[in-house]
């Protein structure tokens, strides 16, 4: 008895076998692209851990973004920050050459035109821009941070407290050095005389110890620091926040300001005083002091580290009229209107004022500017450190993602050479043995 076998079984078989051929052919032939990995069912494992390392490659990406946007952002900002601190370093010296009382009234309006083109310039520095941002406005970034007022106003006149002075001058319930400086309110008594109001406590000292009387206590005594009863008398309606009834955070005087009267006992004669006042125009703030990060790496947040702007209250510091203990939020420009104060002490040809208040301001504003500059410099470094790490995982993550989903050129072309070699091969074979006909099985 002979077995039969159909046509169709047969020529079912060899299709298939021909098709599975053809299958594994193309499949070679789509990593000619240099991916091995199109689907999952390339190869499950190879094709999770590209998903991982793709993952990575973007979050490194978008990393290096913000990294380079940020370098960018501080470069511009210290570039501003190293024109202000040598326009301060020059104003200084002009504070200096202007105390000299040997100059006369040409003498002092030339040096108060350059002090004023100064001034004019750390304003404009002041609103640096980076493509349509203004740099040194905080998180208001869009609105022009710094304006100079045309008009003269009548600002309050502070005496600024120097090295020495502020020693003795410090401690409990004394003077307050939460601003960029030690300083306290000039009052005029009606009596002719110059006195001067730690706002902290409402104590009243004379001109004449502050400036030279606590020397003699140095001298003398062994104590360090101010002590009760050193002072002339006291404001009986002060107290903490009292700045901010009188005087705006610029230090502009409030209509109760301009009022102000108060009566002390001095040596047992009863002395009126108000508060001194300097004509001088004022620059304003407009931004705000929050923080502008750009998160540069996984892991926790770093809000400190990752800051990148620097505002108005860091550059230029506070003063008595802004500082905490005042009740007034910071103005943002407190140095600028002190160094206007020193250019209306110029124009008035103050020499003493100039001498030793004058010098002393320049220096904190120098100070104060530097130290924005050093912080935000200190970040920079940091920013580059990272930008060149990312830079390395960037490398690291690109040669993963290439060992694990490209393809091996060499093994790929043996390998279609194969299955081309097979898939003749079946065809030439197929052409052969195949039945022409039904014929063929009914001999």
């Amino acid at each position: 008895m002979s077995i039969r076998v159909s046509s169709n079984q047969m020529v079912y078989g060899y299709q298939k076998q021909l098709n599975d051929a053809n299958y594994r052919q193309t499949k070679l032939l789509e990593q000619g692209d240099g991916s091995k990995l199109h689907r999952p069912s390339d190869d499950s494992v190879d094709y999770s851990k590209y998903l991982r390392y793709t993952v990575s490659e973007n979050e490194n990406t978008q990393y290096q973004e913000n990294v380079n946007t940020a370098i960018s952002w501080m470069k511009t900002s210290d570039a501003a920050l190293v024109n202000m601190t040598d326009i301060q370093t020059t104003f200084k010296e002009k504070t200096v050459a202007a105390a000299n009382s040997t100059n006369n009234v040409n003498d002092m309006a030339a040096i108060g035109k350059e002090m004023m083109a100064e001034i004019q310039e750390l304003v404009s520095l002041g609103n640096t821009m980076q493509g349509d941002s203004y740099v040194f406005g905080g998180q208001t970034d869009l609105t022009k941070p710094f304006s100079m007022s045309t008009e003269e106003v009548d600002r309050g006149l502070a005496k600024t407290l120097d090295e020495n002075q502020s020693a003795f001058f410090s401690g409990t319930g004394a003077v307050d050095d939460t601003g960029s400086m030690k300083q306290m309110l000039t009052l005029k008594g009606d009596d002719g005389n110059t006195y001067y109001l730690n706002t902290k406590n409402g104590y009243v000292y004379t001109k004449e110890f502050v400036e030279n009387g606590y020397k003699d206590i140095l001298a003398s005594e062994s104590r360090t620091q101010v002590k009760e009863g050193d002072q002339a008398g006291a404001l009986s309606d002060w107290g903490s926040g009292s700045v901010s009834k009188y005087f705006t955070n610029t230090g502009k005087i409030k209509p109760d300001g301009s009022s102000y009267s108060q009566i002390i006992s001095v040596n047992g004669t009863d002395v009126v005083l108000s508060f001194t006042t300097v004509k001088q125009q004022i620059v304003t703030y407009n931004g705000d002091d929050k923080q502008i990060s750009m998160v540069k790496k996984n892991g926790t947040t770093e809000p400190v580290a990752d800051t990148i702007n620097v505002t108005g209250p860091q550059i230029f510091g506070t003063d008595i009229f802004d500082d905490e203990n005042s009740g007034n939020k910071a103005s943002g420009s407190a140095m600028l209107n002190q160094m206007l104060t020193v250019y209306a002490q110029v124009e008035g040809c103050k020499h003493e004022w100039l001498s030793k208040d004058g010098q002393t301001v320049t220096d904190a504003a120098h100070a104060t500017t530097v130290n924005a500059q050093t912080q935000l410099g200190a970040r920079q470094q940091l920013y580059e450190s990272v930008n060149t790490m990312l830079s390395n995982q960037n490398e690291l993550i690109t040669s993963d993602i290439t060992n694990v989903s490209s393809t091996d050129v060499a093994k790929l072309a043996v390998q279609l050479m194969q299955e081309q070699t097979i898939y003749n091969l079946s065809l030439s074979l197929g052409g052969r043995i195949l039945p022409q006909s039904l014929a063929d099985y009914l001999r």
